[in-house]
């Protein structure tokens, strides 16, 4: 037996094991489907009725749906048949096989059966009915090349034909016929897909505009006598019963070109619905999620009645307004390859296979590679209409404009659709952004605007949270407002243009006029911030005095972090309860995205671990090095050598100017994380105005430098105590055009680096005490800073050491006469005087071998560069 053993057999049933409907129902879900539906679908939940085999189809976002939709459905056929269901049948799946079943079936009587666990034959039933239904929605989708986000209207006309066309097996009759008792009426089906002509009863028709829409038929409407049409040109599904059909063409064309081809003198059939009265055309974005009970078994409908139920949400819930579908409309021209610029990923690593992608990402949902540069470019993809359709329905959802006509004298702001991939920490394309921005540069200071300025957050502040976050052993969140600017009121009266590709069909000339703010305008980050503030100080909140980005809220000894960056938020807090109070509250008021343990943010790779976070920017060094071609230069140990003398080099040779600011500014960008880089990237930022060959020599050091040092990052461990402590440093007279000194300064929170800075000083000093002095000076405005806004932690600081390795500048800072060797510096640098006698800092000598600064005034050589690195807290993690 061990060795023949295999599975047992399953005979055909020869007896009609039910006598009348709702007897026994099968139930099944299959997806999720790789492309969304228009309403956000990727589920489809299947009921057939024992009896009958009569079919009924719900479209889920997730299968957690299954329930709710299930006790709709089982008081409605109920209701209808009065009759009551006796058996429910399906599989062990979760969204079957739980409490909330388990409670409905106890308390309505249902006797709940299970299929054997890898046994799907005992469902047979209904495993047969996806199949048949998969198989017919795939077929009439490739027929005519219609797009395929269009399967919901596939699904919902292939399990009406069904109900219709099969005959039930042993009672020679239609499940129609089974159900509702009388023969169904079929002279009304059409191909779908087929191209077909829709009147046009707009009143803006002139009287020699064209008389008809071309369109697809895409099924038959469950609220009345009519078909459902896909319009390609206002990208709308309309219900009408003025419909002429070409079932003839046979034109195809691939998808993402053209939608449906038709030949030359192809003839037309006018439907044969007769109705009293003519109905207008109703735009519908998809058929609705629910059915008309008196559509079924109704007297007057059976010819068109739909008996499937499609995405929507449920009954008590508002119905959002419909939004134009996008597809594209014209046969563009092909091409062989796309611009390098383009491209997403490595073009060397060769062609990815459907089988072995279906290996990395079965479990993920298809997302375009490409950035379209424009609406033509980005109208031949179906992620990216999707991605058009979602933001239409943002603004939908959050009421942000209106159509109306232009009022005389006003003035009308452009609108453009622009296109992003987002990305996680590995630099994967994990969604597809479209975003619609207004032409601000159009808008007039004091008519279309007044007040701009919004604040945001410091990268000071960010990592002094992360330092916090990790001396108090607490986990850091963060989430996304979607479309966050589309939430802040405007007061002004601004009108922008229709959406390039959403032009209405009904009303081509009028214009949207905002509530509230759209992405491009001017005032659209104040109003964001004003939104978002009201909101949490009305909520218990308090705004930081010195960060006014930073919100707290104490309950008892505990307290609660918000970090605001426009649309990102970081939060989290000693207590966890007090974490999730936050995400329930914002979630209650806007729409988030992106919920979850804070990985990823402003291009920084974060780790929180068990013993301390983990800040990098690998990714982005990557990146880098990839961009200016330093895969294969070889790796140096430091950024800069020792012996290293850059000046302005006015005999040089001249470098591209475009290609040295633009490796300068992703430079600047690393140090975001890489305080090691920060004095030789800063030095050569001096030569942006006319670079000369030795200074990108300097610059591709740093490049390979990096590359060498990729997974560097600063790590943030957990210390005893949350001190505060300054370092500072000066170069006297490095720089060699006009011997200016360079001011190196670097502040840790709890042992963590937070803030560094190198900077060439403003003003000549004539000794090396008055530029250590001069230097001091800035570490101390730094402090002060940090020190206000750590208030807000409920930490309190006296007497910050600020460690100077120039006993001269330690003296001055303490003798309040200015002599002759003092009185000619700046007024502004003897602040520092000030506070020190305050008690805020106190300037402490250090050995210059302990000299922490020293990395941000000149090069170093490479064991002393190393050994500094180490004390800013940098170190490689390895997986």
């Amino acid at each position: 037996m061990k060795g023949k053993q295999t599975k047992s057999g399953f005979k055909t049933k020869e007896v009609i094991s039910t006598s009348q409907p709702l007897q026994l129902l099968h139930m099944d879900l299959f997806g999720p489907i790789n492309v969304m539906s228009l309403s956000k679908k990727r589920y489809v939940y299947v009921v057939v009725d024992d009896y009958s085999r009569f079919t009924w189809v719900f479209f889920l976002a997730h299968k957690e749906e299954a329930f709710d939709y299930f006790v709709k459905f089982s008081n409605r056929v109920e209701n209808e048949k009065g009759l009551k269901i006796s058996r429910i049948r399906s599989d062990h799946g979760r969204e079957f096989e739980n409490a909330k079943f388990d409670e409905l079936c106890i308390e309505k009587g249902y006797k709940q059966e299970f299929s054997a666990p890898r046994t799907p034959q005992q469902n047979g039933v209904v495993e047969r009915k996806n199949r048949t239904l998969q198989e017919l929605a795939r077929t009439m989708l490739h027929e005519f090349a219609v797009p395929k986000f269009l399967w919901a209207e596939a699904v919902n006309t292939a399990c009406h034909v069904i109900n219709r066309a099969c005959i039930r097996s042993k009672l020679k009759k239609t499940p129609f016929e089974l159900w509702v008792g009388r023969t169904p009426n079929i002279s009304y089906f059409r191909v779908f897909g087929s191209k077909c002509f829709v009147l046009d009863e707009s009143p803006k028709v002139t009287k020699f505009d064209a008389k008809s829409l071309t369109g697809i038929f895409v099924g038959y409407s469950n609220t009345s006598k009519a078909y459902r049409v896909y319009l390609p040109t206002s990208r709308v599904v309309i219900e009408s019963i003025n419909v002429k059909f070409n079932e003839n063409a046979n034109e195809k064309t691939e998808e993402g070109n053209s939608i449906v081809g038709i030949q030359d003198g192809a003839t037309t059939q006018e439907i044969e619905f007769q109705p009293k009265d003519e109905l207008p055309p109703v735009i519908i974005e998809e058929p609705l999620n629910r059915v008309d009970d008196n559509l079924i078994g109704g007297e007057n409908h059976e010819e068109n009645t739909i008996d499937t139920t499609q995405d929507e949400t449920p009954h008590d819930e508002p119905q959002p307004m419909p939004q134009p579908v996008h597809e594209p409309l014209e046969v563009l021209r092909e091409v062989s390859s796309h611009p390098l610029s383009n491209v997403i990923g490595d073009p060397r690593e060769g062609v990815r296979t459907r089988s072995g992608l279906n290996q990395m990402v079965g479990h993920c949902a298809f997302v375009s590679q490409l950035e379209p540069k424009s609406f033509k470019e980005a109208n031949v993809d179906p992620n990216w209409i999707v991605a058009m359709q979602e933001e239409l329905n943002q603004f939908e959802r959050n009421q942000v404009w209106e159509l109306v006509s232009l009022p005389s004298g006003k003035q009308v702001i452009g609108t453009k659709w622009v296109y992003r991939n987002k990305l996680d920490e590995l630099g994967n394309v994990i969604r597809n952004k479209a975003r619609l921005v207004a032409q601000g540069f159009k808008q007039q200071e004091g008519i279309d605007f007044e007040e701009t300025f919004a604040p945001v957050a410091r990268l000071e502040s960010i990592r002094m949270l992360l330092a916090y976050a990790s001396n108090k052993g607490f986990t850091l969140f963060q989430m996304d407002v979607k479309s966050a600017f589309l939430n802040g009121w405007i007061d002004e009266e601004v009108y922008v243009q229709q959406p390039p590709g959403f032009v209405d069909h009904f009303n081509p000339n009028h214009v949207f006029k905002l509530h509230k703010a759209l992405y491009g305008l001017k005032q659209a980050p104040r109003a964001w911030y004003g939104r978002l503030c009201t909101f949490l100080l009305d909520n218990g909140f308090i705004r930081g005095k010195m960060d006014t980005t930073l919100f707290t809220k104490k309950k008892d000894d505990h307290l609660l972090l918000v970090q605001i960056y426009v649309d990102d938020i970081i939060f989290g807090s000693t207590n966890a309860t007090l974490a999730q109070e936050f995400s329930s509250l914002m979630s209650s008021e806007f729409e988030m995205s992106m919920m979850g343990e804070l990985n990823f943010f402003l291009g920084l790779q974060i780790k929180q671990l068990q013993d301390g976070i983990f800040i990098s920017q690998t990714k982005y060094a990557k990146e880098l090095i990839k961009k200016f071609g330093v895969e294969d230069s070889k790796s140096l140990d430091t950024p800069m050598g020792k012996s290293a003398n850059i000046d302005a080099d006015e005999k040089g040779k001249p470098m591209d100017i475009t290609l040295y600011r633009g490796i300068i500014g992703s430079l600047l960008y690393l140090t975001a994380s890489r305080p090691d880089i920060m004095y030789a990237v800063c030095l050569c930022a001096r030569y942006q105005a006319n670079p000369k060959e030795s200074h990108h020599k300097a610059v591709k050091r740093i490049l390979r430098y990096v590359k060498g040092t990729q997974n560097l990052g600063l790590w943030y461990g957990k210390q005893t105590e949350l001190d505060l402590v300054g370092y500072t440093d000066a170069d006297f007279a490095g720089d060699r055009m006009d011997r200016k000194s360079t001011s190196g300064t670097c502040q840790f929170l709890g042992g963590s680096l937070v803030s560094w800075s190198s900077r060439k000083q403003t003003s000549v000093a004539l000794s090396t005490a008055e530029a250590e002095y001069v230097a001091a000076g800035s570490c101390c405005t730094q402090l002060l800073w940090m020190m206000q806004t750590l208030r807000d932690y409920e930490l309190e600081f006296q007497k910050v050491p600020i460690l100077c390795d120039n006993t001269s500048a330690i003296l001055i800072s303490k003798n309040p006469v200015l002599h002759s060797r003092t009185k000619h510096i700046e007024i502004r640098h003897h602040f520092i005087r000030d506070h020190v006698e305050k008690g805020d800092v106190e300037l402490v000598h250090v050995d210059t071998k302990e000299q922490i600064a020293d990395i941000f005034t000149k090069p170093l050589p490479t064991q002393q560069h190393l050994e500094l690195r180490f004390k800013l807290g940098m170190l490689e993690l390895k997986d």
